[in-house]
């Protein structure tokens, strides 16, 4: 456990600082928010690919979805709350940078950064425990920038909400059961939690999925003018 945590504290935030050096080495034009908001999403990017290759491993290797235990999915949870601290961090770094014009004090900074940021601050305070579109360089018109957005999209409706229906039909399968009859047949408390689980998870699909339908009618209301 104690290697594990370690592990992922000199990981991502030693991912992220080598990522802004690499950045500033590469890409001398750009600025500082630039650079701070790629570095970000990198790393972002590289637990996503992680948690996915955790999640499959535990997935191929239980057969039994309701006795069979696996070492990595405790291990990487506990890999994973280093990342959850740096990327409170990383996000704060984004906001300060930001807002450096403004002036203001450290204090104004995090109260602002609380208040904007606070369905995710929320997200990684209760689980303390993909790639994002990259809006800081101006790259929506691109046709890369609307594949990563239905890209994002699908992913996130595969892995965050058809998760759910998933589990469910996993554990019927396992008992002999239907899907509609498994929410009937399992502890109340487990669909509460469940239900607390997949209710954010829904807002922040809809979010998304507002932002894909701006974007592309953005792009068609351009294209007909």
């Amino acid at each position: 456990m104690l290697l594990t945590l370690a592990s992922g504290a000199l990981f991502f935030p030693g991912l992220f600082a080598l990522s802004i050096w690499a950045l500033h080495r590469l890409r001398p034009g750009w600025t500082e928010d630039d650079c701070l908001t790629v570095g970000t999403r990198l790393v972002s990017s590289v637990q996503a690919v992680l948690a996915t290759w955790a999640g499959l491993t535990v997935i191929i290797s239980c057969k039994n979805v309701v006795s069979d235990r696996h070492w990595l999915a405790t291990e990487y949870v506990w890999f994973l709350i280093p990342y959850m601290i740096y990327d409170f961090y990383a996000m704060y770094c984004c906001e300060r940078c930001r807002t450096k014009s403004q002036k203001l004090t450290r204090t104004t900074i995090i109260r602002n950064f609380l208040i904007e940021n606070r369905l995710m601050v929320t997200h990684h305070t209760v689980i303390l425990l993909f790639l994002v579109p990259i809006s800081q360089l101006k790259q929506q018109h691109t046709l890369l920038y609307k594949v990563n957005g239905i890209l994002t999209v699908t992913t996130f409706l595969f892995c965050r909400i058809l998760l759910f229906p998933f589990m469910y039909w996993s554990y019927g399968q396992q008992k002999g059961l239907s899907l509609l009859q498994v929410p009937f047949n399992i502890p109340l408390h487990c669909n509460m939690a469940n239900a607390v689980l997949i209710s954010p998870q829904l807002y922040w699909f809809s979010l998304l999925c507002k932002k894909a339908a701006r974007l592309f009618d953005t792009a068609k209301a351009k294209k007909d003018g």
